[in-house]
Order: structure tokens, then C-alpha cells, then sequence
């Protein structure tokens, strides 16, 4: 979940170069950073707990470089605890992103064997390892490759030794690497978004692939287990959008809303091809299985709904920390469909490598080219939504289940329909993004919200996922406590908790499910909760109503669009840190 990248050319700057890639990767982690600039046979390291955006360097000029931005696991947010972690003798820095998850018995060895620990992580135990391993060899490259064989876990690193070497190796974490011929300057990173604006080529090195860059020479990349040189496959780095400026906007969430009608757009200049003959797999499949975590689990879980209900598919959700359970009933006449924002989430990522490996078909959705998801998808599909900074997911979120919807659609033979339905929702969305009545009442409500400890929501069929990500980004943005439920369980449980003040929000739809929903409004009401009503039509039984335009067969998707809103403005006046919220990262690239 951390965020690594490194600089190697003939720029000076290279400590200011790697600064600026690690903003750009800031959503990985923003605990604390650190940077390690190598010049004269000497390695400088300036490193702090606190947000990368305050970072003002003090650092001599270098040509080569490599940088940290922390989300911790191991190990409290301390200057000490920052990366990049020095060796004893001071000859080597290691930067990792992962975790070692036998990092203990390996601390107690190394402690046995009188080394010295001077942070809480478990990266130290690679620096110290490394070191061991040296003690026999004085090639770093062969104590590095050594040293990472012994690691459990999803791991990558990159060490920068004194006489400006760098090394990196990959297991399981993102690792990318990006070349500007025209500039002889080479590039690492955990994804290509950091450097998409200063390369010409980019490689995605594969899991068990080291890489050596030593004495100016060119990237040699070989197979750790096997020591074959391995080929990497050099390609143009196409990033739809790849300009992360605010362009004016308070926030990146903001910002990334009112994206939402071109991210829909995007979905609908997808090849009609490819949407057919994905379709057609589907259709084979006995039973199809979409699988996510965290927004994209609601995303997958909508994308399900879409197949059951427009297609009359078997479709099941699974979450991806839980969706191992499932592999016993998996066979190869099954189909897996994964949306994934950055394609590195590492426990999805778990459980596709293991249907690959039972020829089980994989079709994916990834906003972030080069990712490790879609080299392992037989159907493999872009969002093209342009960068997403923010770490909770907006535009993404409705770029995912907007392709879901697509897609359901082409399966049951209507495509066009639905074209013309997406059509209409990037219409429709973009006129309601900017409605400064709609933003006020919103606003409004966004006071309420924040006085609240306790927040409901109600939804039903295509609506209840909806109020699920409701709920995500409420507890995301505000750190209030937020609870889904399927309107009609209300009764069942979550009644006893209804009392004078409770905030209730309804997702109401206009079909035959109306009443359904407006009896669990009536219900809770009654018991003095305060309710507000998400719907085209008010209702004598709101006490605050947020309006939705009418989309028929899509209203599902633009009826999030008030709750992302909400968050936002909730955040806002909370004075909470609206594009990183605590505790949290954007992609979870460790278990």
C-alpha cells in the first residue's frame, strides 16, 4: 500500500524528480516519507512523519534517487519508522512496499546473529538480511537476490547502494518501470501514473523479475529463481488524462465528481466488439463471478445485479478477502468478471491467480494501465476516467458499475438500449452537477449529516449497493458512523435502534418497489428518526428531500451522485482531509 519510485539520469535534480512522482503516488500512503539521494560515493537521506505536500528538501544535487511514501503496518508513524532505511556501514538504502510476513522469526535470527534494529518495521529486516548475506559476498546484487528469497509475502524493493547502483525486485506489490530515450533518464515506480508525464516506454515487471542498473549501464532484468535474463516488454504509456492538477477545484474529489459525465462517456466509446464478444463468453459461462474489495466489492456486486436482472445470468459477488472460500465450486466452465481501480489489489489479485491456474476465464475493468490484473484477464477492458487522486473512489465507482450495466445490456441483446441510455445519464449528470440549487440543498443537508453519530440507509433491488456505497463514503469522508440496509430487513433488526433524532436516508425508486421503500420510511419516521429522501418525486414522510432526475433503467447510477456530494460536504465541514482520509489508502496492494 505503500508507494515507492526512483530516478536515474543525468538530471541534478533527481532528489526533487523523485519528490514529485511520490506526490503523484501520495494515495498509496501519506503517513510519511522520505527520499535517499546518492552523490560522491555518499548517500544523503531526508525522511519525516507527515504529509508529502509540506515536504521541502534539503538535499545535495544528484543524479540518482529514490523516494517512500508509508502507509503503516508495522511500526508506529515516526521519523525512524519513514523509509528509506539505511544500512549500518551507510552503503545501501532499501525503500519496500509489502510486508514480510515472517519478518519476526527472521528479526529473532538476525538479533542471534548480533545485528542491531533501529526502527519498528519489518523493513529492516531486508536492510539487515542484505547485510547478513554480504558478509559472504560482497555483491550487493547477490546478497539482494539471497536476501529476498527468504521474505513470505507480497514484497517489493528497490536498494540504492553509495556508488549510485539501483536494484529493484518484485514479488506481488506493483513495480513499473518507465525509459525517455530522448533523455537517456530511467524511471521506477509502484504505478505508471507517477511518471506517465516523463516517459516515452513503460515495462510492468513481473513477479520474481529483478532488475540491475549498475555503473550507468543499461536495465538488465533477470528471473530471480532461475537467473535467465528476462525480456522486458517496453510499450507506449497511453493514460487518457494523465494531468493530476486541481485546474481550479478546492479538492480532488470534487474535481473527480464532476467528471462523472466524461468517465461515462468513456464507457460508451468501448469497441461494440469487445462488449459482443465478451457478452458471448458470458452467455457460455455456467456461473459468472464478480469479484472486489471495498468500493469496487459494491461495484462487482452491482455489475452482478445488472447480469440477474437485465440477462437472466447466474451471477454471484464475492469480496475479495473472502472469495478463497468459493475455489472448491469454481470450475473452468465459470467466468470471473474483476472492475478494479489501480488492478493491484492484493486480495484479488490472490484469488485470480489461483482460478488462472484452473483455466478458469477472467474479464476485468482497470482504470490504471499496466496493471498486474489486467495482464492476467483473457478480457481485458480500460476505464480511460483519466487519473483518480482522491482516495475515495467517485468517478471510478460509476465508471465501474456503468460498464456492468453496458454489458448486462449486450448480453440480453439490447445494447443499443443501453448506449442510449449511458448517453443520456453523461446528459442528464452533467446538467445536475451543475444545478447550484441541487449543490445548496446538498450543502443543507451536508450541516445535518455532520451533527450525527448515526446514519441509516434504506435501498432495495438495484438501489440497496447503491445505499451500501453510500455508506462507504459517508464513513470514508466524515468518520461518522454510517449502517446499509435493505429496506425491507428494517423490521427484522435494525428497528430497535430507531429513536427520536435517528437520520434515516431512503433511496426511493418510481416503479413497483416504491411502496416497499416508503413503508420503511414510514415505519422509522414513526418512531421519531429524521428521514431524507433520495427519489425523482418527494414524499409528505421526508423531512428533507435530495432530488434525482429521471433516468429510468439507469437511476440506480446517477443516485449515488448526491451521496458522493454529501460526503464531500460533510467532509468538508467537518474540516476533515477530504482527498486523504485517515487510516486509509487508495490501493491495498497488501493483505
Amino acid at each position: 500500500m505503500c508507494g515507492i519510485f526512483a530516478y536515474i539520469g543525468s538530471n541534478s535534480n533527481a532528489p526533487n524528480l523523485v519528490l514529485s512522482g511520490l506526490k503523484r503516488l501520495e494515495y498509496r500512503g501519506y503517513d510519511s516519507w522520505g527520499i535517499a539521494g546518492q552523490a560522491n560515493n555518499k548517500i544523503f537521506v531526508q525522511k519525516r512523519a507527515g504529509k508529502i505536500s509540506d515536504a521541502k528538501l534539503f538535499l545535495p544535487a544528484c543524479n540518482t534517487a529514490v523516494g517512500h511514501t508509508r502507509w503503516a503496518t508495522h511500526g508506529k508513524v515516526s521519523n525512524i519508522n519513514a523509509h528509506p532505511h539505511f544500512s549500518t556501514d551507510k552503503s545501501f538504502v532499501v525503500v519496500h512496499n509489502g510486508i514480510v510476513e515472517n519478518y519476526l522469526p527472521l528479526k529473532k535470527s538476525l538479533i542471534n546473529k548480533g545485528f542491531k534494529f533501529v526502527s519498528e518495521t519489518d523493513t529492516e529486516v531486508i536492510v539487515r538480511l542484505v547485510e547478513s548475506y554480504r558478509r559472504n559476498s560482497n555483491a550487493l546484487l547477490d546478497a539482494a537476490k539471497k536476501a529476498f528469497l527468504k521474505l513470505s509475502g507480497r514484497n517489493t524493493i528497490i536498494l540504492l547502494a553509495k556508488n549510485g547502483d539501483v536494484i529493484a525486485i518484485r514479488n506481488g506489490s506493483p513495480l513499473v518501470v518507465g525509459i525517455n530515450k530522448s533523455s537517456n533518464e530511467v524511471f521506477f515506480s509502484s504505478d505508471t501514473l507517477s511518471f506517465a508525464d516523463k516517459v516515452e516506454l513503460c515495462a510492468v515487471v513481473q513477479n520474481g523479475e529483478i532488475l540491475s542498473y549498475q555503473n550507468g549501464s543499461k536495465i538488465v532484468a533477470f528471473n530471480i529463481l532461475t537467473g535467465r535474463e528476462a525480456s522486458l516488454e517496453w510499450l507506449p504509456l497511453n493514460f487518457a488524462g494523465a494531468d493530476v492538477g486541481l485546474e481550479g477545484f478546492p479538492h480532488y474529489m470534487i474535481k473527480e465528481i464532476k467528471e462523472i459525465p466524461f468517465v461515462v462517456k468513456q464507457i460508451t466509446k468501448i469497441n461494440k466488439k469487445d462488449y459482443l464478444y465478451l457478452a458471448k463468453q458470458i452467455k457460455k459461462a455456467q456461473t459468472v463471478y464478480t469479484v472486489g474489495s471495498g468500493t469496487t466489492g459494491i461495484a462487482a456486486a452491482q455489475i452482478a445485479f445488472y447480469l440477474r436482472a437485465f440477462a437472466n445470468i447466474n451471477a454471484i459477488s464475492l469480496v475479495g478477502a473472502d472469495a478463497n472460500e468459493y475455489l472448491p465450486l469454481i470450475t473452468q466452465k465459470d467466468l470471473v468478471i474483476v472492475p478494479s481501480q489501480s488492478g493491484e489489489t492484493a486480495d484479488v489479485l490472490e484469488f485470480l491467480e489461483k482460478v488462472k491456474k484452473s483455466k478458469v476465464k477472467i474479464a476485468s475493468l482497470v482504470n490504471m494501465p499496466g496493471s498486474m490484473i489486467t495482464r492476467l484477464s483473457d478480457f481485458k477492458f480500460m476505464n480511460d476516467a483519466g487519473p483518480e487522486i482522491c482516495v475515495m473512489s467517485t468517478k471510478v465507482f460509476v465508471s465501474q458499475i456503468s460498464w456492468g450495466y453496458l454489458v448486462a445490456k449486450t448480453v440480453s441483446g439490447k445494447y443499443s438500449e443501453g448506449m442510449k441510455n449511458l448517453n443520456t445519464l453523461s446528459q442528464v449528470s452533467g446538467k445536475y452537477l451543475s444545478n447550484k440549487k441541487i449543490s445548496a440543498t446538498i450543502r443543507s443537508l451536508a450541516k445535518v449529516v455532520s451533527k450525527k453519530a448515526d446514519i441509516f440507509l434504506l435501498g432495495k433491488a438495484d438501489n440497496f449497493q447503491i445505499a451500501k456505497e453510500a455508506m462507504v463514503k459517508i464513513i470514508e469522508g466524515s468518520y461518522i458512523h454510517a449502517h446499509a440496509i435493505p429496506s425491507g430487513d428494517l423490521k427484522h433488526y435494525a428497528i430497535t435502534l430507531m429513536e427520536k433524532g435517528m437520520l434515516v436516508i431512503a433511496i426511493v425508486p418510481q416503479d413497483s418497489l416504491k411502496s416497499d421503500v416508503l413503508n420503511a420510511v414510514d415505519e422509522v419516521r414513526a418512531r421519531g428518526a429524521c428521514t431524507v429522501g433520495v427519489s425523482t418525486q418527494s414524499y409528505e414522510g421526508f423531512d428533507h428531500f435530495l432530488p434525482v432526475p429521471d433516468c429510468g433503467e439507469v437511476n440506480s447510477i446517477i443516485n449515488i451522485v448526491p451521496f458522493q456530494l454529501l460526503a464531500y460536504y460533510t467532509a468538508v465541514k467537518l474540516g476533515n482531509n477530504v482527498d486523504r482520509p485517515r487510516n486509509i489508502a487508495k490501493s491495498v496492494t497488501v493483505k
